[in-house]
């Protein structure tokens, strides 16, 4: 009986200790099985909270002052341009409305974490030019995920007269650039009535599951320790492997990420950056540069852009193209993870 009550004690005390560590604002771990008894989570787990706090260990917790309050992702369509600047196939050569159905399931997985269930997501598809069948198929997609979004069929001609003919290097603009360059002109406008973070997909970006959470956690942990709004960019490029080149290293939710200088189209940030560099933004729907992205360049020397190591979301191109397929990551798997 004896041992009993000294149980009884201990645990007492034991409840009351962590108690008040949780007021503090402590979390304590217990070593001996990887719990950290403070909030009933093993090592492992998803430690952080949206809009609260962001825990990496052995580092601690930061606090969350630059709070994700929404997301809207904004997915570019164009399911009759297999290629938009080159003849060669993509990797698996299959049709295009391929990788968009996989890259729009991919996004609403990663969109259905548990992590991120208090957050305001909202969809958006702007499609150019696809058939009857391709936009059913989009809206299946959806369907299955029982997720809502609003679909945008653009209208080129609203934006053809805005369009310098001539590029930067002395070239014609195709038809297809034009297209391009009025979907991006499109999102743009879109953003107006977008809340906080916006990210720009382009339709062959097939992403892994946890992508959305590490982004989100991660704009969230970076923006508050430099109390600056930031960019990410969801691909490890194999371009940026090219330059021997300066960086910074960063530590996100799980993920590295790096101080990067280009990026293409697809990209995540605020309706901050938008607002405060819109010019630079909307002349890119204006005048096809050299490269085409040079505008956002411009941009990366004034905000920090960052990427992950290694990456979120693959880029779904020939697998020549240095501009495609992330390095040290296993592209069939997420492919075949993300089939109807």
């Amino acid at each position: 009986m004896k041992n009993i009550k000294n149980s009884n004690k201990s645990s007492f005390f034991k409840k009351l200790f962590i108690k008040i560590s949780r007021k503090l604002g402590y979390e304590i771990i217990d070593q001996n099985n990887f719990e950290i008894i403070t909030s009933n989570k093993k090592i492992g787990d998803h430690l952080s909270t949206l809009g609260h706090n962001s825990i990496n260990l052995p580092l601690g917790e930061i606090k969350i002052t630059r709070q994700v309050r929404a997301l809207d992702i904004i997915i570019r369509t164009c399911a009759s341009v297999n290629m938009l600047t080159q003849n060669k196939s993509r990797l698996f050569e299959k049709d295009k409305i391929e990788y968009t159905i996989r890259t729009i399931r991919s996004l609403l997985n990663a969109a259905n974490d548990f992590a991120l269930k208090k957050l305001k997501i909202k969809f958006k598809v702007i499609d150019h030019n696809s058939t009857k069948e391709n936009l059913n198929a989009i809206d299946n997609t959806f369907k299955k995920f029982n997720k809502e979004y609003t679909l945008i069929n653009l209208d080129v001609s609203k934006f053809k007269n805005q369009i310098e003919k001539i590029n930067q290097r002395g070239e014609e603009v195709s038809a297809n650039q034009m297209s391009n360059m009025a979907n991006i002109h499109q999102s743009l406008l879109e953003t107006k009535s977008c809340e906080d973070l916006i990210y720009f997909v382009e339709d062959d970006y097939i992403h892994k599951k946890e992508s959305l959470r590490e982004m989100v956690f991660t704009y969230e942990r970076i923006a508050s320790q430099l109390n600056k709004e930031i960019i990410i960019c969801p691909a490890d490029y194999p371009y940026l492997y090219a330059k021997c080149e300066m960086t910074q290293n960063f530590l996100g939710e799980n993920y590295h990420w790096r101080r990067v200088n280009e990026s293409l189209c697809t990209f995540l940030t605020s309706k901050i950056i938008i607002e405060r560099y819109w010019k630079k933004y909307e002349s890119m729907c204006k005048k096809e540069h050299a490269p085409f992205e040079k505008p956002l360049h411009n941009i990366y020397e004034k905000e920090l852009c960052i990427s992950p190591i290694p990456s979120l979301a693959i880029h779904f191109t020939n697998i020549n193209s240095i501009f495609g397929l992330s390095p040290n990551t296993n592209w069939d798997k997420l492919w075949k993870e993300n089939e109807n």
